[in-house]
């Protein structure tokens, strides 16, 4: 009898763990940090959630309005303030960054159906600024965060997607890491972004690392696969991993070109 009440525990135990501590998998909030490093025309966002939950990060405001904007979603373990430290983003653009709730400075617990609905918010209270061009938002996602971006482009009005390192979907990345476990009953953060490709019609920019050790390469090519046909270009960036795009030129330019610029060195 002994040996059957292990293998319960096992059958039983093991996902039933999985399924209490998955947030606590996808999820690693970091730190707010001192804003020292930032560029003097960054400046403080807090936007309201609809719970009452204070989002917080910055927007480096363009230097002529109004302006288009790329709304950056990081990954899941990033606090997003480095993000506009890049002097290699366009003067021209404005460039937002928030941190998920539970991270930096911003207030709550992160999960997918609050970080999606923060995004539409985030959208809508860009959209309605008179510095901004409504009709020129760019959703840009990284890693975790183009779960998110998707999710906002299916719904919001956005005029190109950007999606660095992408997955076709949560649970099949949990699957090929937990192939032991059912993550198909378990997954409560899906991020099923292969299955709202289809219907997103505005320009999509897909860039995969070549070595990456994190995002299975199979995931961002069903993904690809998922698109119309002509809406997603994908560009591979040879011998690089997933934390090591942002010190690659081809990276670079592959980036100005999504945001309809003249690639630069």
């Amino acid at each position: 009898m002994e040996w059957i009440v292990i293998v319960a525990a096992l059958l039983l135990g093991v996902p039933a763990t999985a399924w209490f501590a998955q947030n606590r998998l996808i999820f690693f909030p970091q730190p707010g940090v001192a804003s020292a490093h930032l560029p003097a025309e960054a400046k403080p966002l807090e936007i309201v959630a609809p719970d009452g939950v204070r989002l917080r990060g910055w927007m480096r405001v363009a230097n002529a309005t109004p302006a288009p904007v790329v709304v950056y979603f990081g990954g899941n373990a990033e606090e997003v303030s480095r993000t506009l430290v890049d002097p290699r983003w366009p003067r021209d653009w404005t460039i937002v960054a928030i941190n998920y709730r539970g991270y930096g400075t911003s207030e709550g617990a992160p999960g997918e159906a609050a970080l999606v609905a923060d995004a539409l918010v985030i959208f809508d209270t860009l959209a309605a600024l008179p510095d901004v061009d409504a009709r020129r938002i760019v959703a840009f996602g990284r890693s975790l965060g183009t779960g998110v971006a998707v999710r906002l482009a299916s719904q919001a009005p956005a005029s190109k997607l950007i999606l660095v390192t992408p997955y076709d979907s949560m649970a099949g990345i949990a699957a090929s890491a937990y192939p032991f476990a059912p993550v198909g009953w378990l997954l409560l953060d899906r991020y099923d972004s292969g299955a709202l490709a289809p219907g997103i019609r505005m320009p999509t920019t897909i860039i995969a690392a070549e070595n990456d050790e994190v995002i299975p390469r199979a995931s961002t090519d069903k993904l690809l696969a998922r698109f119309g046909p002509g809406v997603a270009t994908m560009t591979v960036i040879p011998g690089v991993g997933h934390n090591g795009l942002d010190r690659n030129s081809q990276y670079r330019r592959t980036l100005q070109a999504a945001l309809g610029l003249n690639p630069t060195p």
